[in-house]
């Protein structure tokens, strides 16, 4: 695993903003979203072992371990997309693809979420050294902010994959940040720990950072990231910050 010291030169003394995929970034992705797809499973099959299995397999995820496969679609798409996936082996749910996924982002939004690392001190610092700081999701805009409530102050900018800007891997959300902040995409660093991420960035014309508390591994990020680091915790070192 790759433990750079500091962002690559020249780039890290110019930069002012910080955009953040949710989950597997600022969320470690498995201890979240593990025990909540298990119970997803269980409230959508009831004791249909096989079309649980069936639903399992969709997902790319293993109910025994409560982890997701690095091909799962929960990783990266959009929250419609999961929804469409599912109700295609669902067709007596009333309302189809449109009431799964609403059904789908109530439950997301009651998910317990397992920081990455603290996330109020380490936004605050971030804040308080001057960064611009805002969050990138494929999911919905309103189950980011109920994550995020305790912290949601300390973004300037938060968009889901319903906020109007599109969804990652395409730069639409992205570019919105730079929109709403003024800075230019060479000054902003997305940081993600999927490809979808990674490719928004550098599509919008940002630097990446990847991180290593989703399901990808640094194999298959580090051609798409500038640098890779374990976690966000490594940030204030990354950026060179003084310690405190």
């Amino acid at each position: 695993m790759r433990r750079p010291v500091g962002m690559p030169a020249p780039f890290a003394a110019e930069l002012r903003g910080l955009v953040f995929d949710k989950d597997g970034t600022l969320y470690d992705f498995q201890a979240s979203w593990g025990i909540w797809a298990q119970a997803v499973l269980v409230e959508l099959t009831g004791e249909d072992v096989a079309l649980a299995a069936r639903l399992a397999d969709v997902m790319r995820f293993d109910p025994q371990s409560a982890r997701f496969h690095r091909d799962s679609p929960v990783i990266a798409e959009t929250n419609d997309r999961i929804a469409a996936l599912l109700a295609a082996h669902l067709p007596d749910w009333p309302g189809g693809a449109m009431s799964l996924a609403d059904w789908l982002a109530e439950r997301a939004a009651r998910a317990p979420m397992i920081e990455a690392t603290p996330l109020r001190p380490l936004l605050a610092r971030l804040g308080s050294a001057g960064f611009r700081l805002g969050v990138a999701t494929n999911d919905f805009e309103a189950v980011a902010r109920a994550h995020l409530a305790a912290e949601v102050a300390l973004f300037d900018f938060v968009a889901g994959a319903d906020s109007g800007h599109g969804a990652k891997p395409d730069p639409g959300m992205l570019l919105a940040f730079v929109a709403r902040t003024g800075l230019p995409p060479r000054q902003v660093l997305m940081v993600g720990d999927s490809r979808h991420d990674l490719e928004a960035g550098r599509a919008a014309g940002m630097r990446t950072l990847a991180v290593l508390t989703g399901v990808a591994g640094e194999d298959e990020l580090a051609p798409f990231a500038d640098a890779v680091c374990p976690d966000i915790g490594h940030l204030p070192r990354l950026l060179g910050l003084q310690p405190g």
